[in-house]
């Protein structure tokens, strides 16, 4: 007989039960399709070892932080539907049937909406998931080979344990409720809420001014002092209390400026008279009043979760396409090798011998010369599974040859070395080449990103013309001419560094290098053929070019070498990787001595997998949590409004009694709708729109960063479900006036 109520009191109270039915199933359906990632890689042939793994793991621990916010969200979501049904709840008191048996009838309909939901998710998760593949395809740049259906166990039970958690939490939640409620209250409940209190509307003034005043204050803070990443050693801290305090300003600005705006409305449309007396807009506005009130907290709180996801979703995939646009450039041959220098600047050397072995530590000596790469470029193969300190990682099978000796000339083609030198003599330790200085030289201000960094500290290293000719004509460039007495800045980092060095050599500035004052041999610093190694970010933040015979002079500190390297024509790429990739390289000696130490090696397959894998995680991460809490954010001023409806159908019965029109009714609906769900996301858009500033900022300093692309996406993702929540709401709450009208009639 029970379920029997409860099936049809589902059935019944439908309307009620939409929002919540529609955020649980699509939290099911995002939280599954999801949570298959690693299954959507390995049919997406991404052969990567230990890439599925890492993204199902990330995304699973997201997954609980996310359920979280479902979670408050399903308790705000019940909490509507508790108000709209307890006078139900009394009258079967009334009636004679005991708590007991009531709290029986609320647990089975919670049941029931949570299975429904849960199915309902589940069937539409599995057949997103199937879809996502393909776009995970596309993000790491591979073909579908054996496209076949899947279903993850693994995303089930996650999702279900989420889910579960949920229902208990609401069950328990709805019983309580039920059991404190004395029953004078449950049948009183639909009166209770009739009662419309504004504050004192000048003191909402003054509230509101401070809350412009604060947030305003931490804007301007946020736009002078910028994020606290470029900021080291003693200056890190201080640059984190000074964040600490702009992030409490603008917090408690957002929640001061939702406290005072029923005053600030009031006072705004009343001293518009022709507006304020037009049609039904002084109920409108009175209403409005009435009802931040009560919700300008969680106004607040939706304004800044809006800004979080608008933040993460536009930034996270801005930096993923900066990136990309950029890896050709960082990656100038199919594979490169680094080496190292010991020198006796800062005590490095002995920093490198304390974590040596002992009987390595005593001929590590300071590099007094370069040293020939290619010619030294040999070693063994050694098994990656099996060498757990190898830098080379870790292969995706054992077909490794082990043993095998290898040899640089087995697979190269063109190639170059790229020394770089510091800007100071052997022994030396002032630089004299800064950032600074040059900065200081055309009156501008250092680029905020370097500011806090050991730029200076090392200075802009140096390199012979002959090496970066060599290398543009790899890159199929044709060579530049500098002169004995000329010097050519280089910089593959692109954004304000480029921009920086071009600007001083198109002003003419000299630079002087070793007591000889040089002039630019050019007016632009070319970034495309400036990359010194492969790498992610770029590897050359700043470099003087200059004759070899003049560097040859100079007698710099070798700091470290590149050597580039692209494969015999016709050699596969594959096969050349896999050919020398898990080389043990022999230690190069000089006369016995060790004049540094080998550092990063990476082939240009590597550099484009890795950014794919980059690429794919922070979009998904982005697209992750900008739905989930978009779509939080969306019910619960969904629910707030239809709760609000649901409390004021008798004002809306009278203005249908008094002869108002249901098109009148409508619009005062909307209206009041209409400010609710703009208002946080206009805030949340003004937060967004500085804190992109300050990134955007910080990122141009090594790459332009276009957010249009994904301006598109975030506003697709809005569309579809911000704007989507609030058509579902106005049509249900025209819904609901209606049938209080209707109700009224039949009276």
């Amino acid at each position: 007989m029970l379920c029997k109520l409860a099936w049809g009191n589902v059935r019944r109270a439908g309307r009620d039960y939409l929002v919540y039915l529609l955020t649980l199933t699509l939290g099911v359906t995002v939280f599954y399709a999801f949570n298959t990632v690693s299954m959507q890689v390995d049919i997406a042939g991404i052969e990567e070892a230990g890439l599925s793994e890492v993204m199902g793991t990330m995304l699973g621990y997201l997954t609980y932080f996310l359920a979280g916010v479902m979670a408050f969200l399903m308790v705000y979501a019940n909490n509507f539907i508790m108000k709209r049904r307890k006078k139900e709840f009394g009258l079967y008191q009334v009636l004679g049937m005991g708590r007991g048996r009531v709290a029986t009838i609320m647990a089975l309909e919670t049941v029931i909406v949570s299975v429904g939901a849960f199915v309902a998710g589940i069937v539409l998760g599995v057949g997103l998931s199937q879809l996502m593949v393909f776009f995970t395809a596309s993000l790491f740049k591979t073909q579908i080979a054996n496209f076949h259906f899947f279903f993850s166990v693994h995303a089930f039970n996650l999702t279900l344990a989420c889910m579960f958690v949920m229902f208990v939490l609401t069950l328990l939640l709805n019983l309580l409720a039920v059991r404190r409620t004395k029953l004078i209250e449950l049948m009183g409940a639909e009166r209770r809420n009739e009662s419309i209190k504004t504050r004192n509307p000048w003191i909402a003034i003054a509230i509101f001014a401070v809350g412009v005043v604060l947030v305003g204050v931490a804007y301007y803070r946020l736009l002078r002092d910028g994020l606290p990443l470029t900021d080291t050693d003693s200056k890190l801290q201080e640059a984190m209390n000074q964040f600490g305090i702009t992030t409490a300003m603008v917090t408690v600005g957002t929640f001061a400026l939702f406290w005072g705006l029923s005053g600030m409305l009031i006072k705004l449309l009343q001293s518009l008279r022709g507006v304020y007396w037009r049609g039904l807009n002084m109920f409108t506005v009175r209403q409005l009043a009435a009802k931040v009130n009560t919700v300008c907290f969680s106004m607040g709180v939706i304004a800044m979760i809006l800004f979080l996801a608008i933040t993460s979703v536009t930034c996270g995939m801005s930096i993923a396409n900066v990136m990309n646009e950029n890896l050709e450039r960082y990656t100038p041959a199919d594979m490169s090798q680094t080496y190292i220098y010991y020198t006796n600047a800062s005590g490095e050397l002995d920093h490198y011998k304390e974590y040596a072995d002992p009987s390595e530590a005593d001929r590590m000596v300071p590099a007094d010369a370069t040293v020939d790469l290619y010619a030294a470029w040999h070693g063994e193969l050694v098994d990656p599974d099996n060498d757990t300190e190898s830098i080379y990682g870790k292969s995706a099978d054992n077909s490794v040859e082990t043993g095998k000796k290898v040899n640089i000339a087995d697979v190269a083609g063109e190639h170059v070395q790229i020394d770089s030198y510091l800007s100071y003599p052997l022994g030396g330790s002032d630089p004299s080449v800064t950032p600074s200085e040059m900065c200081k030289i055309m009156g501008e201000k250092l680029p905020k990103a370097l500011e806090g960094s050991n730029a200076d500290t090392t200075g802009l290293s140096v390199t012979p013309a002959s090496q970066y000719n060599k290398l543009r004509q790899m890159m199929g460039k044709e060579p530049v001419s500098i002169g004995r007495d000329q010097y050519l800045l280089t910089c593959d980092m692109g954004g304000e560094l480029v921009d920086m060095y071009t600007k001083y050599m198109a002003g003419g500035h000299a630079l002087t290098l070793g007591g000889h004052t040089l002039k630019p041999a050019g007016d632009k610093s070319d970034e495309d053929t400036a990359a010194i190694a492969n790498s992610a970010m770029g590897s050359n933040p700043g470099t003087v070019v200059v004759a070899d015979e003049l560097l040859s002079q100079l007698n710099l500190q070798p700091y470290s070498s590149s050597l580039l390297v692209n494969y015999k024509q016709g050699m596969d790429a594959t096969e050349a990787d896999e050919s020398i990739k898990y080389t043990a390289l022999d230690n190069l000696l000089v006369d016995g001595k060790e004049p540094g130490s080998w550092g990063l090696f990476i082939t240009r397959s590597e550099m484009y997998t890795q950014a794919a894998q980059m690429n794919g995680l922070i979009s998904y991460l982005a697209i992750y949590i900008g739905f989930v809490l978009v779509v939080a954010c969306a019910a619960i001023l969904s629910i707030q409004q239809l709760s609000n409806v649901a409390d004021g159908s008798r004002s809306y019965r009278v203005l249908a009694q008094i002869g108002c029109d249901d098109r009148q009714i409508r619009h005062s609906v909307m209206a009041q709708q209409a400010v609710f769900f703009l208002f946080p996301l206009a805030v949340g858009l003004a937060h967004s729109f500085v804190a992109l500033k300050v990134i955007i900022g910080l990122v141009s300093t090594f790459g332009h960063m276009s957010i249009g692309g994904t301006v598109g996406l975030t506003c697709a993702i809005f569309l579809a479900s911000y704007g989507g929540y609030f058509l579902v709401t106005y049509l249900m709450s025209t819904g609901m006036v209606r049938a209080a009208i209707a109700t009224r009639h039949s009276e």
